[in-house]
């Protein structure tokens, strides 16, 4: 079974993941103090297919900043635990999702060459506690310490609620199509990721 579990404790956050790629009970339980990211990370989980625990205690008396990049810091290594040497993988995914009047976009390659593109404009600063610039800084500090190449669009959309929630759940639904097992080789002419 992929799976992983890792831990990180700094003096601004301590931080605990734990994620199966492939546990049928698909088991969801996010603890972060921000009750918006809670959403978000909720999201990410079911819309993926993932099992994923997180429990964070972070610096909220600062800001959110510090939990939430911390927070794509430690999945990502979780996930690349989790996906080993990503043999069989389909390693490509790409979804287009709609939250209403919003259209977010992913595309991502989980290729061991991480890289961020992020395309989003926000118009309110925040979404109920959660600072909305902080959406780019979990979606780098994931795909940085994932391995993934990522490439991330907020389409159109009025309400940042929504605008934000269709890229967490665009990123769940790639994921989903890349992380599926379709073969016993490396995808790569190369013959290794």
């Amino acid at each position: 079974m992929r799976e992983a579990f890792v831990e990180r404790k700094t003096k601004e956050t301590d931080i605990s993941v734990k994620l199966s790629l492939d546990d049928e009970k698909k088991e969801v339980s996010i603890e972060t103090g921000i009750g918006f990211f809670d959403h978000m990370l909720t999201a990410l989980a079911v819309h993926s297919g993932v099992s994923l625990y997180v429990k964070v205690n972070g610096d909220l008396n600062v800001d959110g900043h510090h939990s939430v990049e911390d927070t794509g810091i430690v999945l990502g290594q979780a996930f690349a635990k989790a996906i080993g040497d990503k043999c069989g993988i389909v390693r490509y995914g790409t979804a287009f999702i709609p939250m209403d009047e919003a259209l977010g976009f992913c595309s991502l390659d989980i290729s061991g060459r991480p890289f961020l593109v992020f395309d989003a404009d926000f118009k309110d600063s925040r979404i109920g506690d959660y600072d909305s610039c902080l959406t780019e800084e979990f979606m780098r500090a994931f795909a940085f310490n994932a391995g993934i190449t990522l490439h991330i669009r907020s389409c159109y959309g009025s309400n940042d609620h929504h605008k934000t929630e269709a890229v967490f759940k665009a990123l769940a639904h790639a994921l989903k199509m890349a992380i599926k097992v379709d073969s016993n080789e490396i995808l790569s002419t190369k013959g290794a990721l």
